[in-house]
C-alpha cells in the first residue's frame, strides 16, 4: 500500500496520528472482505491492536466474533475468515490445514490473511506447498508503530532482538528500514544521522537506498536529529535492577502496550484493574521517573494536595459549588482514583522487594560494576542459586558478573554453571551456549586474558586495511571491555560523597548512583561533540561499526530546517529499551536542552532479555 501523504509537523510531530493511520489501513483491508467476518488474531498481535482499533470499532465494520489464534480447531460457522498474523510459519501452515480441512469437509469460505506489518516469501511459498494459494487472498497491515505516549514509540516487534542478534536473520532489520521510511514520508528527514553498531549500520544503508528509490518529494523538510542503536552495544544497562517508578511497574507488573494490569492483591477486590500509563496520568506522570525512594513522599504530598482541594467545599455558596462541581470535581475524583491505584501498586512492590532482600541485591550489583569484592559477589550468586530464588535472576547476576569481569576465569566459570544447571535443570545447558554466543556470559581462555586480547582485536578494528573481520573475532570484541569503557566514559560516579537522589546531578540516579548507562553516556558524548570524533577509542572497544552522516545537501531546492529542529533528537534502539533508559534521557533532555522521542523495537527488561534466549523451557 503507499505511504500516506505527509502529516504537517510543528517543533514535534503529533505521533497519535500514527495510531489513525494505522486504524483506517486496518480498515481498509478488513472493507476487502466484504459482509460479515470471523477475525482470528494473533496472542501477540491482540494488545496492539486494542491499541489501535478496539472491539466497538473493528463490529463496526462487519467483524462478528473475534478468536485469539491458537493453532486449535476452528468452531466458527461464519463463511468468511480473515487471520491477523505475524508473518509465521507456523500460523501459515495452521491457516492452511483450516482450509484443507474445509475442503474435505465441502465447506465453502473466503479466506484472507493480513500480514503484520509484511508478508514474507516464504509465506507465500507455505501456502503453495500446501496447496491453498489460490484460495487465500493476502494482504499487508502496515502497523509499524504504536506510539505509547507523547515521546515513546514501539514497533512491537519483541522478536527482534533473539532473531537478529543471536540468530542473525535479518527479516525485522528489513521491517524496521521501511518503518524509518514510513517515518521520513510523514514527518520529514532528519538534519543528521548517529549509529553505532552492524545492525544500525545495516537498517540505515536500507533506509536510505528506500529513499533514492522512492519518491524525491518525500526527502525535503528536515525534522530534528535520529540516533540508531543496537542493544548488543551495551547490555549491563539493561540487566541492572531497575529501580525509577516506572521501570519496577514493568519488573513487577509487566507494562504491555503501554499499559498495565494491576492483581486484586493492589485494587482490594476480586478483579484486576488495566490501567493506561501515559503523561494523561497526572499523578504517574510525575512520579514515573523518579527513584522509588522518593516515590511515597511525593504521594503523601499529592494526597494532602487532593484533600486540600476538596476542603475547598466548605463555606462554598450554591453558584460556586455548581461550578466546582461542574469543573473540578470530576477531574478530582479521577485523580483521587490513579492516586489511590498508585500507592497501592507501590505498596505492593515495597513488600515485594522487601521479601526478595532487594537491597543485598542491589549491594550486590553495585559491587559488580564497581569491580569491587568481586569474589563476595560470586559467592552472593552462588547463595543464590543454591536457595533457588529465581532462575532468571540468577542467570541475569551470571550475565552482569561475566560482562563487568570481561569473561569469568575458567574455574569460576565450571563452577557457577555446574550449580545452575544442578539447581535448575540440566536443559538451561542450551541457555548457557546462546548466551556464550551473545557474550553474556563467557569464560576467558586459558593462558591469555581477556584484555590482552582485546588489545590485538582492537587494533583489526582500526587498521582499514584488514577489511572485515571474522565473525568469531567480532563475538570476541563484543565480550568485554566494560572496566576501560567505565574509565573513559567515567560511568561510576565517585564514591566519594553521598549520591543525591532527590537532586541528582546525573543520569546515574536511575540505579541510585551507582553506574551511568552506557546507551545514555554515548548518546550525549555524541550529541556534544557531533559526531564520533573523540570517540574513536570507545567505538574501537564497542566493536565499531559508528557512523554520523549529514541527510542532505542543502541545495536550494530542500526546505529549510523548522526552529529548534536540531534540539529534537529520536533515538532508535535496535533489539528494545528500558524504562530506566528512557528516564535517564528524558533527565539529559531537561539538563542539555534536548527534546528526546525514543523509538524502539520494543521494550525490555532483564527478563524479558533473558528469557528470550532461554532454551530450558522451564
Amino acid at each position: 500500500m503507499a505511504f500516506h501523504s505527509r502529516i504537517d509537523s510543528s517543533e514535534t510531530p503529533k505521533f497519535s496520528d500514527l495510531k489513525r493511520l494505522a486504524c483506517d489501513q486496518l480498515i481498509y483491508l478488513l472493507e476487502q472482505l466484504p459482509g460479515r467476518k470471523d477475525l482470528f488474531i494473533e496472542a501477540d498481535l491482540m494488545s496492539p491492536l486494542d491499541r489501535i482499533a478496539n472491539v466497538s470499532i473493528l463490529k463496526q465494520h462487519e467483524v462478528d466474533k473475534l478468536y485469539r489464534l491458537d493453532n486449535k480447531p476452528v468452531i466458527s460457522s461464519c463463511n468468511q475468515l480473515c487471520f491477523l498474523i505475524r508473518p509465521h510459519i507456523q500460523a501459515v501452515k495452521w491457516i492452511s490445514d483450516i482450509v484443507n480441512s474445509d475442503k474435505i469437509t465441502g465447506k465453502c469460505r473466503k479466506y484472507k490473511i493480513i500480514f503484520c506489518p509484511q508478508k514474507f516469501y516464504v509465506c507465500e511459498a507455505v501456502l503453495e506447498e500446501q496447496g491453498v494459494f489460490g484460495d487465500v487472498t493476502c494482504d499487508e497491515w502496515e502497523f509499524y508503530f504504536l506510539p505509547l505516549d507523547d515521546d515513546i514509540i514501539s514497533l512491537e516487534l519483541p522478536e527482534f532482538f533473539r532473531d537478529y542478534f543471536l540468530d542473525g536473520d535479518q527479516r525485522w532489520v528489513s521491517a524496521t528500514a521501511k518503518a524509518l521510511h514510513y517515518f521520513h514520508s510523514l514527518f520529514g528527514l532528519p538534519l543528521k544521522v548517529y549509529g553505532i553498531g552492524k545492525c544500525a549500520k545495516i537498517t540505515y544503508e536500507m533506509w536510505r537506498q528506500f529513499i533514492e528509490e522512492g519518491e524525491k518529494k518525500l526527502s525535503t523538510d528536515k525534522t530534528g536529529n535520529l540516533f540508531i542503536f543496537d542493544r548488543d552495544v551495551d547490555f549491563v544497562t539493561p540487566l541492572c535492577s531497575q529501580v525509577v517508578y516506572e521501570g519496577l511497574l514493568d519488573d513487577v507488573f509487566r507494562i504491555k502496550c503501554g499499559s498495565v494490569e494491576l492483581c486484586s492483591d493492589v485494587t482490594a477486590s476480586d478483579k484486576t484493574i488495566k490501567v493506561l500509563l501515559n503523561s494523561q496520568d497526572k499523578v504517574f506522570n510525575e512520579i514515573r521517573n523518579e527513584h522509588f525512594s522518593n516515590v511515597f513522599g511525593f504521594l503523601s504530598q499529592k494526597a494532602k494536595n487532593l484533600q486540600t482541594a476538596y476542603d475547598k467545599r466548605q463555606g462554598m455558596d450554591i453558584k460556586q459549588m455548581k461550578n466546582f462541581v461542574s469543573e473540578e470535581l470530576k477531574g478530582l475524583k479521577q485523580e483521587h482514583r490513579l492516586l489511590s491505584l498508585h500507592i497501592s501498586a507501590s505498596e505492593y512492590i515495597m513488600k515485594r522487594k522487601t521479601k526478595l532482600d532487594f537491597q543485598e541485591l542491589l549491594k550486590a550489583e553495585h559491587s559488580l560494576l564497581d569491580g569491587f569484592n568481586v569474589r563476595e559477589s560470586i559467592s552472593y550468586i552462588e547463595e543464590h542459586i543454591i536457595r533457588q530464588i529465581s532462575m532468571i535472576e540468577s542467570l541475569r547476576l551470571l550475565c552482569l558478573l561475566s560482562l563487568t569481569e570481561n569473561g569469568l576465569v575458567s574455574k569460576d566459570y565450571r563452577s557457577l554453571k555446574s550449580q545452575y544447571l544442578q539447581s535448575y535443570g540440566i536443559e538451561h545447558v542450551l541457555t548457557f551456549a546462546n548466551l556464550r554466543q551473545m557474550g553474556l556470559l563467557v569464560e576467558q581462555q586459558p593462558g591469555e586474558t581477556f584484555t590482552a586480547m582485546e588489545s590485538t582485536v582492537g587494533k583489526l578494528v582500526a587498521d582499514k586495511a584488514v577489511g572485515k573481520l571474522t565473525d568469531a573475532f567480532s563475538s570476541l570484541a563484543k565480550k568485554s571491555n566494560f572496566r576501560a569503557l567505565s574509565k573513559k566514559l567515567t560511568l561510576i560516579p565517585k564514591s566519594n560523597e553521598e549520591y543525591d537522589l532527590h537532586s541528582p546531578p546525573d543520569m546515574a540516579y536511575i540505579f541510585s548512583g551507582a553506574y551511568i548507562p552506557l546507551s545514555c553516556k554515548l548518546i550525549e558524548q555524541v550529541l556534544e561533540r557531533d559526531g564520533w570524533n573523540g570517540l574513536e577509542e570507545v567505538a574501537r572497544m564497542l566493536n565499531g561499526n559508528e557512523f554520523a552522516v549529514t541527510a542532505g545537501g542543502g541545495g536550494a531546492g530542500e526546505a529549510k530546517p523548522k526552529p529548534q529542529s536540531s534540539r529534537l533528537m529520536f533515538v532508535i534502539f535496535l533489539g528494545g529499551c528500558t524504562f530506566s533508559e528512557i528516564s535517564a534521557l528524558r533527565f539529559l533532555g531537561k539538563q542539555k536542552g534536548y527534546k528526546f522521542i525514543i523509538i524502539t523495537t520494543a521494550i525490555t527488561n532483564s527478563s524479558r532479555l533473558l528469557e528470550s534466549l532461554n532454551d530450558g523451557h522451564s
